[in-house]
Formats: C-alpha cells, sequence, structure tokens
C-alpha cells in the first residue's frame, strides 16, 4: 500500500472486533473451548482491538495504527502455528472406485 496514495484502513471493521468479543464470552463459545482446550478463552484482546480502532477511527494516530498491525500480525501467527490433524493425501487411493464389501469385513 505504500506510495498508492490511499488512506490506511484497518485490517477489519471496529464493530467486527465487537461482534468476536461477544462471540468470545458467549457461553456456548467458552464451554467449546474448555471443553475442547482445558480452559476458558481469553477475550480481552478482541476488546481491546476494539477500543483501538474506535480510538484509530477518531483521532488516526500512529500508536493505534502499530497496535492493530501487531495484535493482527499475532493472531495470524498463532492459527498459522497448529499442524494439521490428518496428512493431506496426494492422490486417492488405487480401489477407490470399487465397492464397498459389508459382508466381508478385514479389520475384524
Amino acid at each position: 500500500m505504500a506510495g498508492t496514495g490511499t488512506a490506511w484502513r484497518p485490517p477489519r471493521a471496529c464493530d467486527d472486533y465487537w461482534s468476536e468479543y461477544k462471540h468470545c464470552k458467549s457461553l456456548l463459545h467458552r464451554f467449546h473451548c474448555y471443553y475442547t482446550l482445558g480452559e476458558a478463552p481469553s477475550c480481552q484482546q478482541w476488546k481491546a482491538d476494539y477500543h483501538t480502532c474506535r480510538d484509530w477511527e477518531k483521532h488516526q494516530t500512529t500508536e493505534a495504527k502499530e497496535a492493530l498491525r501487531g495484535s493482527e500480525r499475532q493472531r495470524v501467527a498463532q492459527q498459522q502455528k497448529h499442524a494439521p490433524v490428518w496428512e493431506l493425501r496426494k492422490k486417492p487411493p488405487a480401489d477407490w472406485h470399487l465397492p464397498l464389501d459389508y459382508r466381508n469385513p478385514k479389520d475384524l
């Protein structure tokens, strides 16, 4: 974006940060996180990002801009650190087109 002459905008709309905060605080989401991860999620970053975004809309300070950029970069890096559960196949199995034999299961 450098040199294009367009003004910088936050990566998300400010209302998106607030919606994510409300979703994070919901009982269903908290239960899901506690069940899958063993701990309740910390939602304070979404709230801080919402207030920073509103500050950017009002005053357009460089501190708010850098805080939003850093927060989004940290969020993306956190999502990319998890390895996939299954290994993706390059091609289907050789016998994928054959009918399944339900009467003679080989695994039993």
